[in-house]
């Protein structure tokens, strides 16, 4: 790949390794009758949603606009889940969505019968009380969470279709089995009175060290035991390894240690990098010390604390170097901003004869129609 025929900053999706990613999915939903879900929170370019679609079961959404979407450009099922629904946002839910998923049982006594009426599949969502990971940002079943309905707060089978929880985070199919016992544990009472159960997302089945024999042995059990359809709603693994950020080195300074000004920003371009935090994987580079030559990658942002990361090369950086940041397809498009004024990355498909299509460009416009 000629990271100079590129504009900068660009994001660009590599279709052949989003294809891999889509058969090995695919391979899961054939091999045990489940039904997969692209959840757009993560990623969201619908430019590639006819693809997805032919592997693919359909979409979720965490609001109206992103029901819209999946309605709008993914032949398939769309799912809507949100923590509570505005009353003036529900004709149009209705209109757009197949499974509507409440967080609390105020939300389903007031929207529900709406729904049923409307021959919506209904559901809620609830709380196994079962944390399989260390970060608290990430945890719906963290003490005080308002994320899902515990199994004390009910005393019967609630009026709906199934049952969802999503407690999962970039996590493997152990976390799963896990989870799945303290679901049963908790709601097993119930379960038999479902039609279907979504397992959510979190599921990093594209991850080169998934267990997919331990999850397809979980869903099978599950859904013969139960006698329901199991639906998966992963967002990352769809879109896993699959995409890069380009960006040039505009400028370097040196304060106790050689600094490049790049013109992408972790801020803005790559969100997760500060908040997570997270360190994105860049091609042919190294950890800070690990090669000859090492730089802190910086971006031309006022906020001093917008550093992606400190990393090492075989050779000097240059003003006009192409670097490449991989796995930058999921949460970098749907969080991205244009704080400071900074111009939104091109985005483009490096297509899996070689070619490379721009899908969309920004310009001014697109950061003034932001504003007021």
């Amino acid at each position: 790949m000629n990271l100079n025929q590129f504009p900068t900053p660009s994001y660009i999706l590599d279709e052949a390794k989003l294809i891999s990613n889509l058969e090995i999915l695919k391979g899961v939903q054939e091999r045990t009758g489940c039904r997969i879900l692209l959840a757009q929170k993560a990623f969201s370019m619908f430019s590639v949603y006819p693809l997805i679609a032919k592997y693919l079961s359909g979409t979720t959404a965490s609001g109206l606009y992103e029901a819209k979407l999946g309605r709008e450009e993914f032949e398939g099922e769309v799912h809507i889940f949100s923590p509570a629904y505005k009353d003036a946002d529900m004709p149009e839910i209705l209109a757009v969505s197949d499974h509507i998923v409440f967080n609390s049982l105020r939300q389903l006594e007031k929207f529900g019968s709406m729904c049923r009426s409307a021959g919506k599949s209904i559901g809620l969502r609830i709380n196994p009380e079962c944390s399989t990971q260390e970060s608290a940002i990430y945890d719906p079943c963290a003490v005080g969470s308002r994320l899902g309905v515990r199994a004390c707060d009910l005393t019967a089978f609630p009026d709906v279709d199934g049952l969802h929880f999503h407690t999962l985070c970039e996590q493997n199919a152990d976390a799963l089995e896990i989870t799945l016992k303290a679901v049963e544990e908790k709601f097993g009472d119930y379960l038999h009175k479902c039609k279907w159960v979504n397992f959510g997302g979190g599921h990093h089945i594209t991850r080169p060290d998934y267990n997919i024999p331990l999850l397809e042995q979980l869903i099978v059990e599950f859904q013969k035991k139960y006698n329901v359809q199991v639906y998966l709603e992963p967002g990352e693994a769809i879109a896993l390894r699959a995409g890069y950020l380009v960006t040039e080195v505009m400028d370097i300074v040196e304060n106790g240690m050689d600094i490049a000004i790049l013109d992408a920003s972790a801020a803005c371009h790559m969100p997760d990098v500060l908040e997570m935090p997270y360190r994105p994987p860049l091609f042919e580079s190294g950890e800070a010390g690990e090669k000859a030559h090492t730089y802190r990658l910086s971006s031309c942002t006022c906020l001093a604390g917008d550093i992606i990361g400190d990393y090492s090369f075989d050779q000097p950086l240059k003003i006009g170097d192409r670097l490449c940041f991989e796995d930058m397809a999921i949460y970098s498009m749907v969080k991205n901003n244009t704080f400071n004024g900074m111009p939104l990355p091109e985005i483009g498909i490096l297509h899996t004869d070689g070619s490379y299509e721009t899908v969309k460009k920004f310009g001014y416009s697109d950061f003034k129609e932001r504003l007021s």
